[in-house]
């Protein structure tokens, strides 16, 4: 455990790979009174599921940060070279520097170079990126549609679609899912670990988890969720690079769709897809996807000497 005190009142950081349970309750207060203020997660769902008093996860560090037996302020560190860094302070002690000095304390602690999300992209964290000299290198965007299911769309000649089976398909999921995404290190690097999370919890629903098969074989998947506040999510899709261009991802994204709006009964439906990505980007705007909002992404690099 590695603890900075800053003297002007910015509170004492603590940097843990594994949190005790009480800590770990504190945060989960945290992250969730600054969700309810600022309309939207400082920390994405992959690092809220590692909040959680258990054995640590590898290359995975949390800065806890306090004001006297208050938790205050929270950091993710996750990686190497480039490690990606997720924080926020609670909205009510905002304005008091402490955001500076947990940044601080992460670039302290850093072995090279860092990824920082401003999820929302809030004037404060861009602020905090141009003190520090990080740059912007990528912006995620989230889309979402209010609109009639999309018309059903034939799946390729010879694929069948059918849903997830847990117990039956995750090795195989996983398999597929390194495949597709193997150029996507977020995505493509998920552990039976990282799924297994997701299955249990609430939200996981298998009769929307839709899986393309092709002589029994795995071929593609739409993945969708519905969040806890009611609305529909395209959580993810994937297809086999050696299945591109023949319509599948198409059939399966209509599917999900059709699912979470006709099944489901939810109107509004959201996803996230980079905005260099502009393949994706079209086709979601030809289903009446429409920018609601974006995620940025800083990146830091240590200056020599440092």
């Amino acid at each position: 455990m590695r603890t900075s005190e800053n003297t002007s009142g910015a509170g004492r950081v603590e940097s843990v790979e594994v949190l005790t349970e009480e800590r770990a309750g504190a945060v989960r207060e945290l992250l969730a009174g600054a969700a309810r203020v600022d309309g939207r997660e400082a920390v994405s769902e992959a690092g809220r599921l590692r909040v959680k008093a258990d054995s640590p996860r590898e290359g995975v560090r949390h800065l806890v940060q306090s004001v006297g037996q208050e938790v205050v302020g929270y950091a993710q560190v996750e990686g190497v070279r480039p490690a990606t860094v997720e924080l926020t302070v609670a909205p009510d002690a905002r304005g008091r520097g402490l955001g500076g000095a947990l940044v601080r304390a992460v670039l302290d602690g850093a072995d090279g170079t860092l990824d920082f999300w401003a999820h929302g992209g809030l004037p404060a964290a861009r602020h905090l990126a141009q003190v520090h000299g990080a740059a912007l290198v990528r912006e995620l965007r989230q889309m979402r549609r209010t609109a009639a299911a999309p018309d059903a769309v034939a799946l390729p000649a010879g694929v069948e679609l059918r849903t997830f089976e847990p117990g039956r398909d995750e090795e195989a999921w996983l398999a597929l899912n390194a495949l597709a995404f193997s150029h996507h290190p977020e995505q493509g690097s998920w552990t039976g670990r990282d799924l297994a999370d997701r299955i249990a919890e609430p939200w996981f629903d298998p009769k929307g988890f839709f899986l393309a098969e092709r002589d029994g074989r795995l071929v593609g998947f739409h993945w969708t969720k519905v969040q806890p506040d009611g609305l529909g999510e395209v959580y993810v899709v994937g297809v086999d690079p050696a299945e591109q261009g023949n319509g599948l991802g198409k059939a399966l994204t209509a599917a999900g769709l059709r699912y979470l709006i006709l099944e489901r009964g939810l109107p509004t439906v959201m996803l996230y897809v980079d905005a260099d990505n502009g393949a994706a980007v079209r086709v979601y705007e030809r289903l009446g996807f429409a920018v609601h909002e974006v995620d940025l992404m800083y990146r830091w690099v240590p200056t020599a000497g440092r």
